[in-house]
């Protein structure tokens, strides 16, 4: 059994797969190629936005935004202590402070309450400017968006929505990548929608933004790429992954975002009573780039993912460890009753095979498991 299953993927497109890289191919347009551009403008109308602006990787992405926004040393960044490393790396990395939030214990994503005590907090002490929040779209499921926007407006903050998992989630008919200021997604290959390398892309409806965005990324190019009126960097999808993505993106429209939310029905009707199992509030759609359960406790959690590893059945812990305890920002002073849910959460939680080609027999296999177990 396979945690995400790419091969399975593979097999059922692999004719156009196969058609679409060959084409790169035998055009030998390896970098900016048509791909590129068509990937792009579906994208857009997808998710319902203006622009959408290929990049090398969702972390550059978020990098891109920071540069955009001229985000720098003296500024805070709010982002959510339950997360992947990148959303508080790229904050440091152009030298401003992450500011980091503790999450709801229902939805994993961020707490609003906590968040607006976190700026109220920065505010009072005066030694940063609040800038920017950045809500996570957990494992797909879109962060409270309606209420951040509110706070953003109110504080007169940015917002960036961080959807590297979240692409293909919705609220009330909404789709992710569409909320903030700008949002920014992954097409690494084990998120909803991925490539068979890295890749990245930003959305936004700024026409000023994107048009800088479009010159950030290729060494802030001015009319051409050797006309550079400022300091850029590198960032671009090459079309072989645009090529895969355009293949990819019609399967994920077509079936596999359907497919992964009956799933997510089967599971938690066979684990209801079992474990605490997600829950999707009204009006959420979640992609489900992870399917994951809450534990009593850090001791049963370890023993069911050995016990499901000694059988063959793959599960993973995301994450071991909250953002505020990682050693690259060990340098920061930080409350530990600030972070209750999250700590809680890295020792219960365990993420369960998920992915459009599952089949029931095997989910029923993974629950038959876990219950035996307990």
């Amino acid at each position: 059994m396979e945690f995400r299953d790419l091969k399975s993927q593979y097999l059922k497109y692999k004719k156009e797969i196969d058609i679409a890289i060959n084409n790169v191919l035998m055009n030998a347009d390896f970098i900016g190629g048509k791909e590129v551009k068509v990937l792009e403008d579906r994208l857009a109308e997808y998710v319902d936005v203006k622009y959408c602006i290929s990049c090398a990787n969702g972390t550059e992405a978020m990098t891109l935004l920071m540069m955009a926004w001229d985000i720098k040393e003296g500024d805070a960044v709010f982002a959510p202590d339950f997360t992947f490393f990148s959303t508080g790396e790229i904050v440091s990395f152009c030298g401003a402070t992450p500011i980091f939030v503790d999450v709801d214990n229902v939805t994993f994503n961020m707490d609003t309450i906590k968040l607006v005590e976190a700026i109220e907090k920065v505010i009072e002490e005066g030694k940063l400017k609040p800038k920017v929040i950045i809500p996570v779209d957990l494992f797909g499921l879109p962060a409270n968006h309606i209420e951040i926007i509110k706070i953003a407006k109110k504080y007169d903050l940015l917002v960036l929505e961080d959807a590297a998992q979240g692409f293909g989630g919705s609220i009330n008919g909404k789709r992710a990548c569409s909320f903030g200021d700008a949002a920014t997604t992954s097409f690494f290959p084990a998120k909803p929608l991925g490539c068979y390398g890295d890749g990245g892309a930003i959305f936004t409806n700024d026409d000023n933004l994107a048009k800088l965005l479009n010159s950030l990324k290729v060494h802030g190019k001015g009319e051409s790429k050797y006309d550079n009126v400022r300091i850029g960097v590198n960032s671009r999808l090459d079309t072989i992954q645009a090529a895969v993505l355009n293949v990819k993106l019609t399967a994920f429209i077509e079936h596999e975002l359907e497919d992964v939310n009956q799933i997510y029905k089967i599971y938690n009707e066979k684990l209801n009573g079992v474990v605490e199992t997600p829950i999707i509030p009204e009006g959420y759609i979640s992609s489900f780039a992870q399917y994951t359960i809450k534990l009593p406790d850090k001791y049963i959690r370890d023993k069911i993912q050995l016990r499901l590893k000694e059988i063959g059945i793959p599960s993973m812990v995301y994450y071991v460890k909250p953002m505020h305890k990682q050693e690259a920002f060990s340098k920061m002073k930080f409350n530990e009753e600030d972070f209750v849910v999250t700590n809680k959460l890295c020792d219960t939680v365990l993420s369960l095979p998920m992915h459009p080609y599952l089949s029931k027999n095997d989910v029923i296999e993974v629950c038959d498991a876990i219950s035996a177990i307990l």
